[in-house]
């Protein structure tokens, strides 16, 4: 089609509703149409016109379904009742509608999965994206959202979360306190378990403002009140969280089983590495050099032209957070990674040109810092470990725990500083988990990776085998004890059913009369009156095996498995051997969730 072709209206004497959406094509300075095709004032398309509609109605529907579905091509074109295409296609959405639904149930799902403000429906650049993806929709005011469609949402996947709390075997808690950047004090309250999938799944329960004092009594009594809201049972949970006194007594106060959480043991013995005096001196070295280079925009870059030269990493300095060990390794590190761009942008003459007073190491320095790198790398390692989210890491601490306390041992060549921060590490840790080590030990042994046990005496791993041994024939125990009630409840259903069909009319007269079992008909059979004594079968001959020995096999056949290489997924493992082992998964999705 050229510039000079146009698209004009339909003559008036065409009166299908399906002419408000084609014309015929004609050319400038002519007033004759071209009627062999129509033209879609939609697509542009060229449609063969052949004196009927039909053509045109076909090309509405296959190419134009949504205003094939909301015109109402019955009415009459000029009818007042009969849309335009602007109205068919830009008219408000109902907000009850399918579609408005699912557009506001997007809005609540991004605002709560990024945590964005409620206000944000306010924003104008938000409106001005959701009208260019859907021009009808309204956007719901902040008072909508905040009274109805959240509260809404809440409800939707509490339920779902109950749901999943039901259907899991075991449920582990962890409880944490927290200050936000307002200077607002929080605690949280998370739930995990071990789905029938053998997925490690989380919830958040709630969070709760504490504007009471941190006190044991208080964290145990919004504990507590989380236990109840969510239908646990506190003699089933145990709780982790960090060292705290106060949580502790929390945890003994709700009557829940608490675990220290590893990862703030590992800080709390960094911590004290970190304050024995030659690192303390070194750290502070470390950090005068970095505030330079984030204070002198001409020592920055100078530091970047030094990177690129030496093809080092283009990686920022790393300043410390005092709260946080990690940190300071890192900052160490990042140091000694960048230490030779550092020493060339600082004898840079741009920088001596710029700069009165520079700072740097010395050769002693140096040595120092790679000392404590090397010793510290271990608890750094294992904070990496425990940071994993998609891993069970009960069943972790123990052989960590040991093989940190080993490492920590004074080794001849040490020098004054590493055997300092070994001797620091060492006291710290070996304090801890003496009254957990029965759990954790529990823990590994259902971990295939740590099955064997390495980190423990002979006499250790026999007691904690033992111990897991009368673990399972519980579990056993239980289970046979719920089958025979359930086996008990439907022969009394069945009893009374058959009743019921024998005596229909006296049913209501005799309910509350007890009944003894039906007595089962004994089958007869010739040859087995005959021969029975002298040709038992074998299974008739063979004792049912107890509890112990269901359970010795099962275990005596995962203790000869092959353990599952450190690199593998322990879940995984359990996923795919469940059927082998149908007791003792039992107690292994109890123990790694």
């Amino acid at each position: 089609m050229t510039e000079e072709e146009r698209i004009q209206p339909a003559p008036a004497a065409f009166k299908a509703d399906v002419w408000t959406h084609f014309g015929f094509r004609t050319k400038e300075g002519s007033k004759d149409y071209d009627k062999s095709y129509a033209v879609c004032k939609i697509c542009t398309a060229r449609v063969k016109y052949s004196g009927n509609t039909t053509n045109l109605r076909t090309h509405v529907s296959r190419h134009h379904s949504d205003v094939a579905s909301n015109a109402n091509f019955k009415t009459k074109r000029g009818d007042p009742s009969q849309r335009t295409i602007e109205e068919v296609n830009f008219s408000k959405l109902p907000a009850t509608s399918t579609r408005a639904t699912k557009i506001t149930q997007s809005v609540l799902v991004f605002i709560c999965k990024d945590m964005r403000p409620l206000s944000v429906v306010e924003n104008k650049g938000f409106r001005n994206m959701i009208k260019t993806l859907e021009p009808r929709y309204t956007v719901p005011s902040r008072q909508h959202i905040t009274d109805i469609a959240l509260p809404k949402l809440y409800q939707e996947v509490k339920a779902t979360v109950l749901d999943s709390l039901s259907s899991a075997e075991t449920v582990a808690l962890t409880c944490d306190a927290w200050t936000s950047r307002a200077t607002e004090s929080y605690v949280t309250v998370t739930a995990h378990h071990i789905t029938d999938q053998w997925n490690l799944q989380s919830h958040v329960l709630q969070t709760r403002a504490m504007h009471d004092s941190h006190t044991g009594e208080h964290i145990a009594a919004l504990l507590t009140d989380a236990v109840a809201e969510w239908g646990l049972n506190a003699k089933d949970l145990v709780v982790v969280t960090d060292n705290a006194p106060n949580m502790a007594l929390a945890a003994r106060l709700a009557g829940i089983t608490h675990i220290q959480c590893f990862a703030h043991s590992l800080n709390l013995a960094s911590q004290k590495a970190l304050k024995i005096q030659s690192v303390v001196r070194l750290l502070g070295r470390i950090r005068r050099v970095t505030a330079f280079f984030r204070r002198s925009t001409t020592a920055s870059n100078q530091l970047k032209q030094k990177q690129c030269l030496l093809q080092l990493p283009a990686h920022r300095l790393i300043t410390d957070i005092i709260t946080r060990w990690n940190s300071s390794y890192d900052m160490i590190e990042r140091f000694l990674e960048q230490q030779p761009a550092i020493c060339a942008a600082l004898l840079s003459a741009e920088v001596r040109k710029s700069e009165k007073e520079i700072f740097t190491l010395s050769e002693s320095d140096i040595t120092c810092a790679e000392e404590v790198v090397r010793a510290l790398k271990p608890m750094k390692d294992a904070t990496l470990v425990m940071s994993e989210e998609s891993m069970p890491t009960l069943s972790i601490i123990a052989p960590l725990h040991a093989k940190l306390v080993m490492g920590a041992q004074e080794s001849v060549d040490d020098t004054p500083t590493v055997r300092d921060i070994k001797t620091a590490i060492a006291e710290d840790l070996g304090k801890r988990y003496v009254n957990e080590r029965e759990t954790l030990w529990m823990a590994s042994t259902v971990d295939p990776r740590f099955k064997d046990l390495p980190f423990l005496s002979e006499a250790e791993t026999s007691e904690t085998y033992s111990r897991l041994l009368d673990t399972v024939v519980t579990v056993i125990k239980k289970e046979e004890n719920q089958q025979k009630n359930e086996e008990t409840d439907k022969q009394v259903e069945e009893e009374n059913a058959t009743e019921e069909a024998h005596h229909p009319h006296i049913k209501d007269n005799f309910d509350s009369i007890p009944r003894p079992p039906l007595k089962r008909q004994r089958t007869s059979c010739a040859l087995v009156d005959l021969l029975g004594a002298t040709f038992a079968s074998t299974s008739d001959n063979t004792a049912p095996k107890s509890e112990h020995d269901v359970a010795a096999a099962e275990i005596k056949r995962y203790r000869d498995e092959t353990p599952l290489p450190l690199t593998g997924n322990p879940l995984s493992w359990w996923k795919d051997h469940e059927q082998e082992y149908p007791q003792l998964s039992k107690v292994a999705r109890s123990f790694l969730c």
